[in-house]
This record gives structure tokens, C-alpha cells and sequence, in this order.
């Protein structure tokens, strides 16, 4: 499915899972509430679409990209507390609150909002330490022996083993408990939202001609060479700050020229006369050296003037 069916599909089941019976109870109990998987490229929007179901559905978030922690900031810090069993004083092992746990109340304080999205990302990218933990929050919705408060929806999300070397396969008692979702890129709703956030022009443009550009992974002598949704969003930020920079400027001659030699980004001096072909053409040849895996694809997405 593409993004905005799978942002849709986000919203009909948290409003689901947070339904309540006529009691005040959840008419599905938590036990029963099956966590959403996302499972797509990186790029493609899986935060953004998290976000916005969130606002949608009136619930608080709390994203975490779980490969930027420990087993400890999951399960909690160990501590030793003492006991009496059986008129017997023992030193038992507890666990400190998890940080993500604690981000969860801490939120609904913020916030004042009881229910929410517990968002986790990169889950299937995790170390083989924090590994087990991960399968157990799935599975049990808990970190250690701390539940998920209720009324949290737990959605996590991952990319497939194609863009990531690192995932980890998930075992089919896992995959039987959650729901999983398979995003695959599409062009004609990215344009979409491309259009409301305003994406350069040059951009749609080009993709309109070379829609296989979209998204792709190619390897060659010279390394990976890949391009994806965010790629295309960062590049237009580029092209819209040459602009407006450029547009700023008090202009010594009417000449539209500029050199075609490779010069720091400060050294251009468009005229007021210039076009946006030549401030576009600019922007690609000085971002072209820099980051040329990134957001391009080598030899696909040159401006006409600098191919050869």
C-alpha cells in the first residue's frame, strides 16, 4: 500500500482501539490490541504520516528511534531492594521506570491528554543485546516488567533488509501478534503532498519526465548510488534557499551570465535579470560535487547543461 492508505489505515484503528462499551472500559481490551508494523524505505514519510494521525485523532506521541538506546534506557537501571519472604530478609534485583515508559506519563502531564500513539522506530535495526526486549514489547506491550499504560496504541516501523544490512528477521510467533503494513513509494501521492509543502518546481518537473527516478538504489564502481522521497525534500530546500538568497542581492550588471566553473555557493552572482533555469542550474552544480549520493542518482538527475 502507499503512504496516505497506510496513514489512513493508522487512523481507523487507533479511533478502534480507543473505543470504549457502553461500561467506560475499551471495547477492545489491550490484550487483544494487535500492534501496527510498518515496514518500508527510508524517506518515504513513516514519522510525518505518525504525526499527522496523532493531530487527526486527538491523541499525544511519543516517537522513539530505538537504535539510539541501550537495554538499559528500555528496561530500566538495576537496583537492589530489600525483601522479607517467608521471615527471611533477601536482596532482590529491581529496575528503575524505563525512559521510555517515563516519556509516556511524562507526555500525558505535558499534555493532558490520557491516551495516545507510542511510536518506535527502526525496531527491527536494534542491537542483539536489546534484540529480546524488542520482540517482548511486541509481543507483550511491555518493557521489562513495565506495561504500556492503557489507552497507548504501539505502532513501530522498520526498513526492509534492502536498505538496511542490519535488520533482523522477525520469527512468525512475533509477526502473529501485530499487524503488519508494507509501504511501498508512490509517486502520485507524493505529489501531492510535494505540492501543499511546496516542493521546488524543478523537482515536480523533472519527475514528471523521469518518474522512474523517484526512488531508487543502484550500485556501481563508484559505491551506492540511491534516491528517495526525503532526498528530493532536502534538495528543494537547497534550491529554495539559493533563491531566496539570490533574490536578495543587490545586482552590479544587467548580464544574466555566470561562470560555469565549480566556486563556493558565496561566490555567485546572479543578476536580477536571471531565471530560475539559471538559479536551479547553479544550485545542482554546486550541490552535485558535495553529496553526489545523495539526494541524486549520478548521471540521472544533472541539469541538461552539465551532462555530457
Amino acid at each position: 500500500m502507499n503512504i496516505k492508505r497506510a496513514k489512513e489505515e493508522i487512523e481507523h484503528t487507533v479511533k478502534a482501539y480507543l473505543a470504549k462499551d457502553a461500561l467506560g472500559e475499551y471495547a477492545i481490551p489491550a490484550i487483544r490490541q494487535r500492534p501496527i508494523l510498518l515496514m518500508g524505505p527510508p524517506g518515504i514519510g513513516k514519522t510525518q504520516v505518525m504525526e499527522q494521525a496523532a493531530r487527526e485523532c486527538g491523541v499525544a506521541l511519543v516517537a522513539y528511534t530505538i537504535t539510539h538506546h541501550t537495554r538499559q534506557s528500555a528496561v530500566g537501571l538495576p537496583f537492589i531492594r530489600q525483601r522479607n519472604y517467608g521471615g527471611r530478609d533477601v536482596s532482590v534485583t529491581e529496575y528503575t521506570m524505563s525512559e521510555i515508559i517515563a516519556s509516556v506519563y511524562a507526555k500525558m502531564e505535558a499534555t493532558g491528554l490520557k491516551e495516545g500513539i507510542l511510536f518506535i522506530d527502526e525496531i527491527n535495526c536494534v542491537s542483539e543485546t536489546l534484540a529480546p526486549t524488542m520482540l517482548q514489547f511486541l509481543q507483550c506491550k511491555t518493557f521489562g516488567n513495565q506495561a504500556v499504560p492503557a489507552g497507548w496504541v504501539i505502532v513501530a516501523a522498520g526498513n526492509p533488509p534492502e536498505y538496511n544490512k542490519s535488520v533482523r528477521d522477525f520469527d512468525i510467533v512475533t509477526l502473529d501478534r501485530v499487524r503488519r503494513m508494507d509501504i511501498e513509494p508512490d509517486l502520485p501521492v507524493w505529489k501531492d503532498y510535494a505540492r501543499a509543502a511546496h516542493i521546488h518546481s524543478a523537482i515536480l518537473s523533472y519527475l514528471e519526465l523521469h518518474p522512474q527516478n523517484f526512488y531508487q538504489i543502484n550500485a556501481d564502481v563508484d559505491g551506492t548510488q540511491f534516491v528517495t522521497a526525503r532526498g528530493w525534500e532536502v534538495l528543494s530546500n537547497l534550491l529554495n534557499t539559493y533563491g531566496s538568497r539570490w533574490a536578495c542581492r543587490p545586482m552590479k550588471s544587467s548580464s544574466a551570465s555566470i561562470s560555469s566553473t565549480r566556486r563556493s555557493p558565496r561566490t555567485f552572482r546572479p543578476t536580477s535579470t536571471s531565471t530560475t533555469s539559471t538559479v536551479t542550474t547553479t544550485a545542482w552544480r554546486t550541490f552535485w560535487p558535495v553529496r553526489p549520493s545523495l539526494p541524486l542518482l549520478r548521471g540521472c538527475c544533472r541539469p541538461p547543461s552539465t551532462r555530457s
